[in-house]
């Protein structure tokens, strides 16, 4: 296993809250589940992945975690296209088109 070096940008994983500890007033499908942080940002010392450490957010926050990934890729988009959204960005264009020298519109 090699050594993530300090100052690398990882992230880390750690439980908030067991099933057992979670509030009574939550939807029962939530209670199985723990309460997660994984969170991003610079580890403080040399680790290797699986290791507890602690990392310095870009907001200035010391968290600790378990070692998850060096350089983590972001895991974010727009989700898949919207069939109906696609027509309507033509059907704007067309109706654009029509009012280039239509005065009355």
């Amino acid at each position: 296993m090699s050594l993530v070096k300090k100052g690398q940008w990882v992230q880390i994983h750690r439980v908030i809250l067991t099933p057992e500890d979670r509030a009574p007033q939550i939807p029962d499908d939530t209670k199985l589940v723990p309460y997660e942080m994984r969170t991003k940002g610079f580890l403080l010392e040399d680790a290797h992945i699986g290791n507890e450490v602690e990392i310095l957010s870009f907001t200035g926050r010391v968290l600790k975690g378990k070692l998850m990934a060096v350089n983590p890729p972001y895991g974010h988009d727009f989700g898949s296209p919207i069939e109906e959204l696609l027509a309507a960005g033509k059907e704007l264009r067309d109706i654009l088109e029509k009012a280039d020298g239509d005065e009355s519109f």
